[in-house]
């Protein structure tokens, strides 16, 4: 036992990536060596959401059995922050009452992300199992439509009437704060439970015990409805720097909050799958893409790959088509490969900053032909430098100076169209209701090899009349 109380007192000197590789292998080791007590006192200093990645990191066979360490509290907290794909493990090996406390005892927001990734049957049995309550508050979650704030919201919250005093609210509050997830807003309702003001934690204790909530609400409160995609409201809280912001239905009606760290979730989420998609058209629908079976993420990654393949074979037509002029001037196709290349890579840059300017509505204020316009232009400028080096070096190589010039006037359209397709594609993409992020990068490939060689034989059959 003084071995792990050692062990415990060394956690603390660690940063916190140390720390949880050090819980994991020691957590591992006591497992190994059956030290159930040893392995259960290790986890008493750490924070729920580091056992959790502590778990995460022991074999598949050590799971259940280091999250059986817990107690019901902790095994709660730390629940709610694992994987999906071991939430599901652990729902199939622990026995059937464990299953149903640690599901009733769930936040309903959290639960309902959960019976998300369950299968059918297991949500059902579980769904008859659970409280009245805590049943009716994930059915209403699980009755919108996905990716909405009806379905992250959580009920949890603390609502007061507007005749309420301050004493009168404090004393709710004392009753009513372990059921909340946060009491940071108070939000005020009518008789018909209608959203007709907030008041502020800070508020509420520096006011005078008389005092009616009506005299202290702010009645101008910025909310979102049930059908609110929950981009805009991550984009919302962020915005206005909350901690929450409430849930109203079509009657205005307060029907739960959505809080910032299921924000936080949102923003991780969304930012993958966008980053996901730029980085070869793969969409994980919220997997973990490092845990997805290779022939799944195979079939993922196939079908924007075998578009490339095709505008190749377009692009090989076109070289082959202007064989007269190679034959005349065959130094003409080593520069090919530089051309295309530097052509997807500008405008690849393009699109991701306009895609990441939707993503943030850091474009708003500009118009559609604005952030086109700057784009081209930036494109213009960019193929100016690359072109005057492009056209010094290819006279370098190969001593001809109307190559060169060729080689360095193709670069600049090449480049200014690029940036052009870049930044306009995702644009018309969003307006077809296409994933901009998904369906930019190989159109943009697909224009820039294809128009791009076209501009390249055509200027250089100009410049060396031919």
């Amino acid at each position: 036992m003084t071995e792990t109380n050692n062990s415990i007192s060394t956690l603390q000197d660690f940063s916190r990536r140390e720390l949880r590789d050090l819980v994991r292998q020691q957590l591992q080791m006591l497992l190994e060596a059956e030290d159930l007590q040893g392995a259960k006192a290790i986890l008493v200093p750490v924070q729920p959401v580091d056992i959790a990645e502590a778990i995460e990191g022991l074999p598949e066979t050590m799971h259940a059995l280091a999250f059986r360490l817990l107690s019901k509290a902790e095994a709660i907290e730390v629940y709610e922050y694992l994987d999906s794909s071991i939430q599901q493990r652990l729902i199939e090996e622990l026995r059937s009452q464990e299953v149903l406390d640690l599901v009733d005892r769930m936040s309903p927001d959290d639960r309902a992300k959960l019976f998300d990734e369950l299968p059918a049957k297991i949500v059902n049995r579980l769904l008859e199992q659970l409280s009245p309550t805590e049943r009716r508050a994930t059915d209403q979650l699980l009755g919108y439509e996905a990716d909405t704030a009806g379905r992250i919201m959580t009920p949890e919250l603390i609502s007061l009437k507007e005749n309420l005093t301050v004493a009168q609210a404090l004393e709710r509050i004392r009753s009513l704060a372990n059921a909340s997830e946060i009491i940071y807003y108070l939000y005020i309702t009518d008789n018909a439970r209608r959203l007709t003001g907030i008041v502020s934690l800070r508020d509420l204790v520096t006011s005078q015990p008389e005092v009616k909530m009506s005299d202290i609400m702010t009645r101008e409160v910025v909310f979102v409805y049930t059908d609110t995609d929950q981009e805009e409201v991550a984009r919302l809280i962020q915005r206005y720097d909350f901690l929450a912001v409430p849930v109203v239905d079509r009657e205005q009606r307060l029907v739960g909050i959505v809080t910032v760290d299921d924000v936080i979730d949102i923003l991780e989420m969304e930012t993958t799958e966008d980053i996901y998609a730029l980085g070869g058209g793969v969409q994980s629908g919220g997997d973990n893409y490092f845990q997805m079976n290779l022939f799944q993420v195979a079939r993922k990654r196939v079908v924007w790959l075998l578009v490339l393949l095709v505008t190749n074979t377009v692009t090989g037509t076109i070289i082959k088509s202007e064989e007269g002029i190679l034959q005349k001037v065959v130094t003409l196709a080593a520069f090919i490969p530089l051309l295309t290349g530097t052509g997807g890579n500008v405008g690849a840059q393009s699109s991701t900053v306009v895609i990441r300017g939707m993503n943030t509505d850091e474009i708003r204020s500009l118009g559609t032909l604005q952030v086109i316009g700057r784009e081209a232009i930036a494109g213009a400028l960019l193929g100016g430098i690359l072109g005057s080096i492009a056209t010094v070096w290819a006279f370098l190589l190969q001593g001809n100076l109307e190559v060169a010039i060729a080689v360095g006037s193709s670069l600049v359209a090449i480049s200014i169209l690029a940036s052009v397709s870049g930044s306009a594609l995702p644009f018309l993409f969003r307006l077809l209701k296409l994933d901009p992020a998904l369906m930019s990068a190989p159109f943009i490939t697909t224009a820039v090899d294809v128009l791009g060689v076209l501009i390249y034989f055509n200027l250089a059959r100009a410049i060396l009349k031919l």
